[in-house]
């Protein structure tokens, strides 16, 4: 699973020019889920995504996680995270989960992070989407189970 984890003063997803999901100063979340990936590793993730200390405390040093400053959570599903490029100039994305499996972790992730998190917007799974956001810092970071959990 990877996660690319923007902190935003705001953010909003539409499909056909329509927000579907908008937020303030949190979390704009891209997660993609590879056919390896289970509800373990996914508690693994939210749990260090929501444990993460990249807001700042009063003395302006990175301390407080999104929960302390009750901070929202905008999570999109982004199959293209697993772009696989070493090959030709065309992606291949054999490494994404199949589509069923990652749509149910996707809502997985989601309700997860729903049990902590009092806003929590999400994306469209297989839409067309257009997301916008005003990244604060910027600030950006990028998790991947591999890395982190396996």
């Amino acid at each position: 699973m990877k996660l690319v984890i923007q902190r935003v003063k705001e953010a909003s997803v539409s499909v056909d020019n329509t927000i579907i999901g908008s937020i303030n100063k949190g979390f704009m979340v891209l997660l993609g889920v590879n056919d390896t990936d289970t509800t373990e590793i996914a508690d693994k993730m939210v749990q260090k995504l929501l444990n993460l200390r990249i807001f700042e405390d009063e003395n302006g040093k990175t301390n407080l996680d999104i929960k302390t400053v009750l901070g929202d959570l905008l999570i999109i599903s982004q199959f293209t995270l697993y772009a696989d490029c070493r090959k030709g100039n065309r992606p291949s994305f054999v490494k994404a989960g199949n589509p069923e499996m990652a749509n149910k972790l996707y809502e997985y992730v989601i309700s997860k992070c729903k049990e902590q998190i009092s806003n929590v917007e999400h994306g469209e799974f297989g839409a067309h989407m257009e997301v916008s956001l005003v990244n604060d810092g910027p600030f950006t970071i990028v998790l991947d189970s591999d890395e982190i959990i396996r």
